[in-house]
């Protein structure tokens, strides 16, 4: 048996392109076999269809076709983002050119956790963490696996900031990932502060501020997960420095706006944080994962530092090679930060503010069809490019019902959303190629699925 090519090296070139052909024939066939924006039979079937198509995952003898069959089997059981229909969460159809940029990581596989394995990979990151930390108004960023790596981080700089414990106070609306890394970190329980009207209610946030002894750090919402509403960041802003509280603001969703010359106005005050979450791939249409840490103060990175002989001994940082340890706590890292260079560079700001522009005139758009609809009720107008609705008169059951019905056809991804004690059906608009009649088939598809 011969050994197998490697992608790299003088001979990789020549021995990827066949099989990208292979990987792009199999990824249009999947598609036109799955139909839609969902397979078709939900969770068992789709289970069956691959299990067929898997086959032993293990066997004696390597299979020539493997490539082929594993790719069509995972395109023709895939969710498809890029697909109008598919709109539930956060999960934003890749750029052609970022992932295509994604390709070449893969290939010359640089791992970030010292120069002699990443060079150029390094200063990269160095360079587009910093632009986009300054484009938040902060100083710089580390790169993380998305939001929920990022909010860790966030806490973890505040818990050492304040020597060694930290209590969070976060609204009701906040990400759970805010609470979840409190307990990660031993922190005490956090504060809940509500958010009645889907945002931290500041009233109510100045009087937990004033009876909550020891240091707090205030977590705030640009863009949340249910509805893509944002906190009163001023506001925050203006109570954490009235009360000495540290700020960070989860802007995973909604820092995509700062591209937008038309909505980044809806983030003032981002500015004034000790950290912020960016994820590009939400609103910035990066193939996974792609998220950030913006800080204020770089003195605050100081606590990641790590001393590894193998990787960042002490004569070789004396003698001029970068230390990379401290930018992560991770070890191993692929370098996720060239397809957001590559983004960045061919599109520009107004580039990619045009695309935010895109999604959320959209948005904007199935807000007032949904508005003008006698079947259908609107939550509300879109913040950024999250809609809620409901049939008119429907149970929670029903809109709970009509939604799993189009998960198991593979007609429509909505999600969901329980504001105000009721369930709503969510459309999460991150498709800049999406239309205005993909928009009413989507609410003829719901309103022939929901009993009369």
């Amino acid at each position: 048996m011969s050994t197998p090519p490697l992608a790299s090296g003088p001979e990789g070139p020549g021995t990827l392109r066949p099989l990208l052909d292979t990987v792009l024939d199999a990824l249009r066939d999947g598609r036109r076999a799955r139909g839609g924006p969902l397979p078709a039979g939900g969770p068992q079937a789709v289970a069956a269809r691959l299990r067929a198509a898997a086959g032993d995952v293990l066997p004696d003898d390597g299979d020539p076709d493997a490539l082929r069959a594993l790719v069509h089997a995972l395109a023709e059981g895939a969710a498809d983002p890029a697909d109008p229909l598919c709109a539930a969460h956060l999960h934003c159809p890749p750029l052609a050119v970022a992932t295509a940029a994604d390709l070449a990581v893969s290939v010359l596989n640089p791992s970030l956790d010292s120069w002699d394995q990443a060079p150029a990979a390094s200063e990269l990151e160095a360079l587009v963490s910093r632009a986009l930390a300054q484009l938040a108004g902060l100083a710089d960023s580390l790169v993380t696996t998305g939001g929920t790596e990022a909010n860790q981080l966030a806490l973890l700089l505040a818990r050492e900031a304040h020597g060694g414990s930290v209590r969070l106070v976060c609204g009701a609306n906040a990400h759970h990932s805010l609470p979840r890394a409190a307990w990660l970190l031993g922190l005490p329980e956090p504060v809940v502060v509500p958010a009645p009207a889907g945002t931290l209610d500041p009233a109510a946030l100045d009087e937990a501020l004033t009876e909550v002894g020891g240091p707090l750090l205030v977590a705030a919402t640009a863009g949340t997960t249910d509805a893509g509403l944002i906190d009163p960041l001023p506001e925050i802003a203006a109570l954490c420095a009235a009360h000495h509280a540290r700020l960070h603001i989860d802007a995973a969703y909604g820092g995509g706006l700062l591209f937008s010359d038309r909505h980044r106005a809806a983030l003032t005050g981002l500015e004034a944080a000790h950290t912020v979450t960016l994820d590009l791939h939400k609103l910035g249409w990066q193939p996974v994962a792609a998220g950030l840490l913006a800080v204020r103060d770089t003195h605050d990175l100081a606590v990641l530092h790590q001393r590894a002989d193998y990787l960042n001994a002490d004569d070789d940082t004396e003698a001029g090679l970068p230390d990379l340890l401290g930018r992560s706590l991770r070890t191993t890292r692929r370098p996720d930060v060239l397809k957001i260079a590559v983004t960045l560079k061919a599109l520009g700001r107004t580039g990619i503010g045009a695309l935010v522009d895109q999604v959320c005139a959209r948005a904007a758009e199935l807000a007032e069809l949904l508005d003008a609809h006698p079947r259908f009720e609107l939550y509300d107008r879109p913040t950024i490019s999250t809609v809620l609705f409901r049939p008119t008169e429907a149970t929670d059951d029903t809109v709970a019902d009509v939604r799993r019905r189009l998960l198991h056809e593979g007609r429509a991804v909505l999600g969901r959303a329980r504001l105000d004690g009721r369930l709503w059906l969510k459309a999460t608009l991150l498709n800049p190629h999406i239309r205005p009649d993909d928009l009413a088939g989507l609410l003829k598809l719901v309103e022939g699925t929901t009993p009369r």
